[in-house]
């Protein structure tokens, strides 16, 4: 009886949580690959006073995973320490979209007791369906939600407001004409108008939904440190798909605002 109630308590309440566009305190878990999106996620949960329970990150043993990016994943581990946010980092073997999403299930599953979870927060804007319908499909007989933190909103607003706060964001991963020459590069704010053009002549969605590229955030105002790679080769499967390796990286402290400032005053002082 007690379930039974508890059941439709949550019902009631993740119907309440849509109808106000999720703007209620939540406790939630972020689907991470340590990428733009999932980055700007966390960016997006905090924002909302939401508590973030802890952070999963599935890393494909194969590059044909649908639901998941293959490079660079492995780095998560020491982002998320450094976020200082609860991790759980798992390995995907297989290419197919309802194991992968069991995979999310069996981590959110596992942990529901101690780490109970409301939803579990997607980066991006929702154009993922393959991605999101398959975690929501896996995730409905927990009575957890699963959504994108930027649903409807326009990805090149997005990444611009990225841009301007801050964020340095690698392309790790490619598999589309016209981004090879991305490919290890940073997106920045002198360059971003490039990747629009690049993305209306070539056909590839802006904010790469839709598996044209993966990213990963290489510093962003929700660091402490910041992720130096040292070291990195780009392997090219064709003229369309490729993906980095990192080989050699470090998390280096960031200057203060403070420590900034008076460098920049010292090196005024010398051009006096």
């Amino acid at each position: 009886m007690f379930l039974i109630m508890e059941k439709t308590i949550m019902e009631m309440q993740h119907k309440i949580y849509k109808q106000n566009n999720y703007s209620f305190l939540m406790d939630v878990a972020i689907l991470y690959s340590g990428g733009k999106d999932s980055t700007f996620a966390i960016q997006f949960a905090k924002d909302k006073a939401w508590n973030i329970k802890y952070l999963v990150s599935v890393k494909p043993t194969r590059n044909d995973c649908f639901l998941f990016h293959y490079a660079t994943v492995e780095q998560t581990k020491d982002l998320a320490e450094m976020l200082q946010i609860p991790h759980f980092y798992v390995k995907c073997r297989v290419a197919d979209p309802i194991k992968e999403a069991d995979i999310v299930r069996e981590v959110v599953e596992k942990n529901q007791k101690k780490l109970r979870v409301d939803a579990v927060v997607l980066g991006g804007t929702g154009l993922q369906e393959t991605q999101l319908s398959s975690i929501q499909h896996a995730l409905r007989p927990l009575n957890v939600e699963a959504f994108a933190s930027h649903a409807g909103e326009e990805h090149d607003l997005i990444m611009d407001e990225m841009l301007k706060k801050g964020y340095e964001i690698l392309v790790t991963q490619i598999a589309s004409d016209g981004l090879k020459e991305w490919l290890g590069k940073k997106i920045t704010k002198e360059n971003f108008a490039q990747l629009k053009k690049d993305s209306l002549k070539y056909g590839f969605h802006i904010g790469f939904e839709g598996g044209y590229a993966d990213t990963l955030v290489t510093d962003c105002p929700l660091f402490s440190k910041r992720l130096v790679v040292e070291d990195m080769s780009l392997i090219f499967e064709d003229n369309y798909c490729g993906h980095v390796v990192i080989n050699k990286y470090s998390m280096k402290n960031k200057e203060g605002r403070q420590e900034l400032k008076q460098r920049r005053g010292l090196f005024a002082g010398f051009l006096r």
